[in-house]
């Protein structure tokens, strides 16, 4: 039995017992994850998802964090001054192992779900855990009884979302577009690093702009008020 899954922008053909590269995941070696977009499930009765299939699962469980290949990317802008720019990339990968293949159940196997390192959801989910405050020890009845009422503390005000139309070739269409996937603030650009640059690239179809207009140097300035 094969399964086709699709994480990272790309499709994987894989069966129990593969070795696998992907594209980082948050996790670390030695946990177990899973991925939740099944495509399809071959073998004697094969079922395609329409996108994908309902309650089916891929298990994996992650061998190590490593670098790819260098690439070198080479820039030449004709019509500019004849300017040209070299730079190296090494793609941050994960290295998995398929251990399990669940044609239904998946959503009540209570594995964690396999999710970028620099996707918003991942952030979101750290950020989320960073700030759950430590629990604290109840006093005593006796203590509450004594301890006169306390005002309720006002509700923080949300944090305003920036004007992202400031940055270079960045307007109205682009702003909500950004908007939808979870980019609100300056602060969050500027903390962008190539991997993050890639997957937002990819995933907006912003065809290296974000690159080309150096909206990162831009956010940083912006940030800084």
């Amino acid at each position: 039995m094969f399964a086709v899954l699709k994480t990272g922008g790309k499709q994987y053909k894989v069966q129990s017992g593969d070795m696998l590269r992907v594209e980082k995941l948050a996790a670390d070696a030695g946990e177990k994850v899973q991925f939740n977009e099944v495509l399809m499930l071959g073998g004697d009765k094969p079922v395609v998802g329409a996108p994908f299939v309902a309650g089916a699962a891929v298990q994996a469980e992650v061998v190590d964090q490593i670098k790819g290949d260098k690439v070198i990317h080479f820039v030449k802008r004709r019509r500019k001054h004849g300017s040209k720019r070299t730079k190296g990339h090494r793609q941050q990968l994960t290295v998995l192992r398929v251990t399990d293949i669940l044609e239904k159940g998946g959503d009540k196997s209570g594995v964690k779900a396999a999710m970028g390192a620099g996707s918003v959801a991942a952030v979101a989910v750290a950020a989320a855990e960073a700030k759950k405050p430590a629990k604290k020890a109840e006093p005593k009845a006796e203590a509450k009884k004594a301890e006169p009422k306390k005002a309720a503390p006002k509700k923080a005000a949300k944090a305003e979302a920036d004007d992202l139309k400031q940055l270079s070739g960045v307007g109205p269409a682009l702003e909500k577009k950004l908007h939808a996937a979870g980019v609100t603030t300056f602060a969050q650009i500027a903390a962008w690093a190539e991997a993050e640059i890639a997957e937002f690239d990819e995933k907006l179809s912003f065809k290296g702009r974000i690159e080309r207009e150096g909206w990162v140097e831009q956010a940083k300035k912006l940030a800084k008020g």
